[in-house]
């Protein structure tokens, strides 16, 4: 008979930023997890295929590579697994392409090990509740022009031409971090 994964507690952490990767794996032991760590996509692909874990924490941008590959790998080698998205690159439509892809929750960095555990053990369905600090005007513009931005693959050119804004401008934006 198969364990579920809300009694197996397996966990994967994927994460190019050591001291967090390590920080991250003592405080999920420390929650009752048998953690297992990879600092690369393929790695972390590696990791899966030898065993699917039934939770995952994955960065979004690792060196070689999208952490999306590996909730997409993972969730092909185990469906029920519950896969979390982190990043410091947040933008909604990445967002919307992690949770496609089968991310249980997607958190910005920097987040703590309580967040994270939370997001791990919330329950489908369940409604969050409604943010502290909700996201400002120009925060909710960059969120946009990264969503088209992605659905332009990418290029600037395309993205300013929609937007109707001046490819130099469209860069700056980019160049910069997102609001708070």
């Amino acid at each position: 008979m198969p364990i579920s994964a809300q009694s197996e507690k397996t966990l994967l952490i994927v994460d190019d930023d050591q001291p967090f990767l390590n920080r991250l794996a003592r405080a999920m032991e420390m929650r009752g997890f048998s953690v297992d760590t990879a600092q690369s996509v393929a790695d972390g692909i590696a990791r899966v295929e030898a065993s699917p874990p039934a939770y995952a924490v994955i960065d979004l941008r690792l060196a070689d590579g999208n952490g999306l590959d590996v909730v997409a790998h993972l969730k092909n080698k185990r469906p029920s697994a519950r896969g979390i998205i982190l990043t410091g690159y947040a933008n909604i439509a990445t967002a919307v392409t992690a949770v496609k892809l089968g991310a249980f929750d997607y958190l910005a960095k920097p987040a703590d090990a309580d967040e994270i555990h939370a997001a791990l053990m919330a329950v489908a369905g369940e409604r969050a509740a409604p943010p502290e600090n909700p996201m400002s005007a120009d925060r909710v513009r960059w969120e946009h022009i990264q969503r088209v931005y992605e659905m332009c693959d990418r290029n600037v050119s395309e993205t300013a031409r929609r937007l109707n804004m001046h490819r130099r401008t469209l860069q700056r934006i980019l160049a910069k971090r997102a609001p708070r």
